[in-house]
């Protein structure tokens, strides 16, 4: 007998922390390695919201919570939700969990049967498809294009579903490439969604507020109200708030879902940390202007990195209306070689060369299921930006 399951054959280690953790061993080893993999914002968590986590520890709130969180969290959820979205939801439709990967991982969990398929749009976040197939479903891969922005068309979106579709991920602003839908294009989708009752929607609402340039942010549920009874919309403090490390996401949906959520988590972990709930509660009802001064800084290495790359011999930098990263091609470098020999076969050839040759540690566009691109994160400092970027002109200018 085996010791591992069939189940966990079916999925691979996140081709993301593989990236960081390499990036890390070589820089322990000595290596002057610039590390544009991490999904997580470099600015520090607000103080305010710090404040609150110690006073939570001073008054003793270090005990277990309900499952899926406290009422006094679920409290300002509810209120941003109407705040931010115009959308009502009450305590009992909310679940609270340890990140947002959880929030997803438990309602695929609590809701896929063997043969039930999920439409997830490529370029995609690398856990969405491997928390389906540990959930049992199948994955059904969407492919959008550079010249769509990487936004799913209505009719890819109609030509993806089928009578065994049980979920549509969708996730705007975009993890891995930055690209926000705008009103009228994710009223073409949810259109789409009305003529297919048996479809539930899972957004992925996770980088909001790093929205640039005027761009309006908009969540399914919010444009077609139609949709709020087969809705699930997630979110979380990670990246707006800066609060990675915390592990707080949450979501609002159909109560008999919220249910199973609860049944799932309360077999798995309990509930999330207690000191970063009530931080979160700070973080969701305090002051949120440090959140512009932050897109203002991601704006400017939003703009160095695209304008650097596209000044690269052979990529393509499209520029993106959210998040913090940018997804550039590099169709023209496929096929060179590089000054150590390597030759560039695939992102992934791309992606390691740059690494071991450079010290530029990106992610191969082919964890995220659409090649030949790769993904920058631009949330580190201007001077480690402005040097990567030019020790990637340098690589792309010696390909042979």
């Amino acid at each position: 007998m085996k010791l591992l399951s069939t189940t966990l054959e079916r999925v691979k280690p996140s081709p993301t922390i593989a990236v960081t953790n390499k990036a890390a061993e070589l820089k322990a080893a000595g290596r002057d390695i610039i590390g544009l993999g991490a999904g997580e914002p470099d600015f520090d968590t607000p103080q305010h919201i710090k404040d609150a986590a110690v006073v939570a520890i001073a008054l003793g709130k270090t005990k277990y919570t309900a499952v899926d969180g406290i009422p006094e969290l679920k409290q300002a959820i509810c209120a941003k939700f109407k705040r931010d979205n115009g959308l009502d939801y009450v305590p009992a439709q909310v679940s609270v969990s340890s990140g947002g990967k959880q929030v997803l991982y438990n309602a695929l969990m609590a809701t896929l049967n063997e043969g039930d398929e999920v439409v997830i749009p490529a370029p995609y976040w690398v856990s969405y498809p491997d928390m389906v197939l540990l959930a049992g479903g199948t994955p059904v891969v969407a492919e959008a294009s550079l010249q769509t922005g990487f936004k799913l068309t209505a009719d890819q979106l109609e030509a993806a579903i089928t009578p065994r579709t049980k979920w549509f991920i969708f996730n705007s602003p975009s993890n891995p490439t930055g690209a926000g839908y705008s009103r009228d294009e994710l009223k073409a989708l949810t259109d789409v969604l009305m003529r297919h009752p048996h479809v539930w929607v899972m957004s992925d609402d996770m980088y909001e507020h790093l929205a640039y340039d005027g761009f309006e942010f908009c969540t399914p549920a919010e444009v077609e109200p139609r949709l709020y009874d087969r809705t699930l919309t997630v979110n979380g403090v990670s990246k707006a708030y800066a609060m990675t490390g915390w592990r707080i996401g949450y979501a609002a949906g159909p109560q008999e879902l919220i249910g199973a959520m609860r049944k799932v988590q309360s077999q798995s972990t309990s509930n999330p940390c207690s000191i970063s709930q009530w931080a979160a509660v700070e973080a969701l009802n305090g002051p949120h202007d440090f959140i512009a001064e932050n897109n203002a800084a991601f704006v400017r290495r939003r703009n160095l990195v695209v304008e650097m790359l596209n000044a690269a011999e052979g990529i393509s930098c499209p520029t993106p209306e959210g998040a913090f990263y940018v997804y550039p091609s590099i169709a023209e470098l496929i096929g060179k070689t590089s000054p150590a020999g390597v030759e560039i076969v695939d992102d992934e050839a791309f992606a390691t060369a740059l690494l071991e040759e450079t010290g530029v540690a990106v992610v191969f566009g082919a964890a995220f299921g659409l090649s030949p691109n790769f993904r920058v994160s631009y949330a580190t400092s201007d001077a480690a930006l402005k040097e990567a970027c030019t020790r990637i002109q340098g690589f792309c200018a010696a390909l042979t």
